[in-house]
């Protein structure tokens, strides 16, 4: 008998066919179950990319035409990247973090990349090659890129450098007088790693730190497009919508743990509880209306490049409702909140750092000038 079909006892003779396990639900929880095991400073995420490989979410991420579902790069596949990144980030915001870089790199490719290279990139992904985006320079040996005989040729480091050993390939920014230039460049060397640097509460499973690609060479179709490319909008602001849907989920998940240790305390009913589920029921809410709508019209065909500034209003929104979650578990669990080993004690950190984004302050500005300076409002964008 196939196994998934059994006998109902109380019909003799009835068989019953039980419900298909769900892959996706069972991978999603295979991930939250290691969660906790893998927070800690060079916490193991491999299983984790690898079940993700498997299931087909990191070739996902690729054009359709290159045998993906457009996650994050084309208009059919944004409800797949939406859900998938709050997904992720219900159960693992370190893992959520990992997939989002990779996201974002694959899109960087699709939008800058010479055909060969995007063709190169496609194989390496349905290989299962995990990718990245590192930005950030480490001041005292910024990235740099000269022509040599030998080819090009790196020289100096990245700081903040998320899967350290887990990325294959990552999309660099190289700073430059004349602007910034982007380049696929390859970071599967441990020797080069350095993840000392990352002392921080949470995030620590995201394997982050100092990455330094001096002397390290670039295939010759490794640059991606011209200079100025990398903030072209609505692709660069714009694009922050993504791992603000990982914050939804991890704010999601952290509001559900604090429900169960209500209703497990017996203390749901209190009625400055019951004020708390609503006001936190609100914000989670609230957020992904705002990320959601921020997500399609960015995603969009033609989208201007004015509309970056609906995901920068979106994030503001997304920071401010994710802190008030994280008000109201703290404020209704006391001490509880901060008892280590526990999933809500994991989350809480984790939303705390991921929440960290560069320069907020500017962020909120300048989206606050592109709606004074035409008079308008957030629904005319």
């Amino acid at each position: 008998m196939p196994k998934h079909v059994c006998m109902d006892a109380s019909i003799p003779g009835r068989c019953m066919i039980a419900p298909r396990p769900d892959p996706r639900k069972e991978m999603l929880a295979a991930i939250a179950a290691r969660a906790a095991a893998s927070d800690r400073m060079g916490g193991d995420l491999s299983h984790d990319v690898a079940a993700l490989h498997d299931a087909g979410w990191l070739a996902s991420c690729l054009p359709l035409e290159h045998g993906g579902q457009g996650w994050g790069c084309a208009p059919e596949g944004v409800a797949g990247a939406f859900e998938a990144l709050r997904d992720l980030g219900r159960v693992n915001l370190s893992v959520a973090r990992l997939f989002e870089g990779h996201m974002n790199a694959v899109k960087l490719v699709a939008l800058y990349g010479r055909e060969d290279t995007q063709q190169r990139l496609a194989h390496s992904v349905h290989a299962g090659e995990l990718l990245g985006v590192w930005g950030a320079d480490d001041p005292a040996s910024p990235l740099t890129l000269s022509n040599q005989p030998a080819g090009i040729v790196l020289g100096g480091a990245k700081r903040f450098a998320s899967g350290l050993g887990l990325v294959r390939q990552v999309v660099v920014a190289i700073n430059g007088e004349q602007g910034v230039l982007l380049a696929l460049a390859p970071a599967n060397d441990p020797s080069r790693c350095d993840p000392s640097g990352w002392n921080v509460s949470g995030m620590r499973a995201t394997r982050s730190g100092r990455y330094d690609f001096t002397g390290g060479e670039l295939a010759d179709d490794a640059v991606l497009g011209e200079l100025g490319d990398y903030s072209r909008e609505p692709h660069f602001e714009g694009g922050i919508w993504r791992y603000c849907a990982a914050h939804c989920g991890g704010a999601e998940a952290l509001f559900a743990h604090f429900r169960e240790a209500l209703q497990e305390r017996g203390r749901i009913e209190d009625p400055h509880q019951l004020d708390r589920i609503a006001t936190g029921a609100i914000a989670l809410e609230t957020m992904r209306l705002w990320l959601w709508r921020a997500a399609r019209a960015v995603e969009t065909r033609d989208a201007k490049p004015d509309t970056a500034t609906l995901s920068l209003l979106a994030r503001q929104v997304t920071e401010d409702n994710c802190r008030t979650v994280l008000a109201l578990v703290e404020r209704g669990l006391g001490m509880a909140a901060h008892e280590e080993g526990t999933a809500i004690e994991r989350i809480r950190r984790d939303l705390g750092l991921f929440l960290c984004q560069a320069q907020p302050d500017a962020k909120r500005q300048r989206a606050a000038r592109a709606l004074a300076g035409r008079g308008l409002r957030a629904e005319d964008l």
